[in-house]
């Protein structure tokens, strides 16, 4: 397979041009990429999941207000008429998926920025352009904390150590390395040779579909589990490290993932194994004290009764389908950032990594 690096999406062109991404839904048997030339493109991509996993929704979102933006004539129109737009723009993006906080993150830097840029008597043009800056700046600070995400948390895994993952914290998810897989691509290039376990990350199958993709291209190798199977594996042996990706933390250290994510950090207690998380400093959000205060997107019935299109449960069965879950902080063996690993993960430690 190839190892060739990830481009999750790519902006085309000058502040007129428009957002290309891959479309996550036909992995992993079609490799194929979209046109996002609308704000109703970008949304609707980050809706049904075509772009996925925190730091890509966000990058996505910043270069959605772009693309919306371009609805204006911006020849001719004034100061208000484009912080119309823009507030237009950013609550539309924000209302496609509540539980990332990168996407709001990202929404607010924007809007920070252009208000900023209005404030200096810039020209609607002027300020288009400088919003297609800071969107690409972004995207390359989100490639910078990936690499260096991973030169952190690559010194947590030994060689021939066996490492679980759950759902997809790829390139695919962010930009280039990701962010718990980034561990795995630099403990690559260190020379170390890992095993790694992939659940299959039920409803949606992000582990099969996505992250073992992503491994088979890098050359590792690699197993594809049943999320039911984990318990199993590791008390066989075969596993000496959990590594997952986060969507949201909070203040004390509580951490929102995939659904099923908290299962595994209790059955890695049970079998005292280091439970982490890796994620960017973004993907705090210290306005949150605990997790019980995060959010939880709940999905639709078909995505379990009609998964890819089979029906697979009988009519009229009713259903609930939360998207992710929360682990608390104290089944957290550490969280790696591109600033240092939090450890042991607490308020404290959360804020010192923070501000270093």
């Amino acid at each position: 397979m190839s190892s060739e690096t990830i481009q999750t999406l790519q902006w085309m062109g000058d502040h007129t041009g428009h957002l290309t991404l891959i479309d996550q839904t036909l992995l992993p048997t079609e490799l194929i990429t979209i046109d996002c030339s609308s704000v109703e493109a970008v949304w609707e991509a980050i809706k049904v999941l075509r772009v996925r996993g925190a730091p890509a929704i966000g990058v996505a979102a910043a270069y959605g207000v772009c693309v919306g933006i371009q609805t204006l004539d911006l020849t001719v129109c004034s100061p208000s008429d484009f912080t119309q737009r823009l507030t237009e723009v950013t609550e539309y993006l924000a209302s496609s998926r509540p539980t990332a906080v990168n996407l709001f993150w990202a929404l607010d830097r924007m809007s920070e920025q252009a208000q900023r840029l209005l404030d200096s008597k810039l020209s609607p043009t002027e300020v288009a352009a400088a919003l297609l800056q800071e969107a690409v700046a972004i995207h390359d600070e989100d490639r910078a904390m990936c690499h260096a995400i991973g030169g952190h948390g690559a010194a947590l895994l030994d060689d021939g150590m066996g490492v679980l993952t759950h759902c997809n914290a790829g390139g695919l998810a962010t930009s280039e390395y990701g962010t718990a897989l980034s561990l795995f691509f630099t403990a690559q290039d260190q020379g170390k040779q890992l095993k790694i376990f992939v659940d299959e990350t039920r409803p949606l199958l992000q582990g099969a579909r996505l992250t073992a993709w992503e491994l088979l291209r890098r050359n590792i190798d690699t197993t594809l589990i049943c999320d039911n199977m984990a318990a199993q594996v590791m008390r066989e042996g075969k596993i000496q490290a959990v590594v997952t990706g986060a969507d949201r933390i909070a203040a004390n250290g509580d951490a929102a993932n995939k659904i099923g994510t908290y299962s595994l950090a209790i059955l890695a207690q049970h079998h005292g194994i280091p439970f982490y998380i890796a994620a960017p400093s973004n993907t705090f959000d210290l306005s949150l004290d605990s997790g019980e205060a995060i959010p939880i997107e709940v999905r639709n019935d078909e995505e379990i009764t009609h998964g890819f299109g089979r029906q697979t449960g009988p009519d009229g069965v009713g259903t609930y389908n939360p998207a992710f879950d929360v682990t608390p902080s104290e089944l957290i063996a550490g969280i790696v950032t591109e600033k240092g690993i939090v450890s042991p993960v607490n308020r404290e430690n959360v804020l010192a990594v923070l501000q270093s």
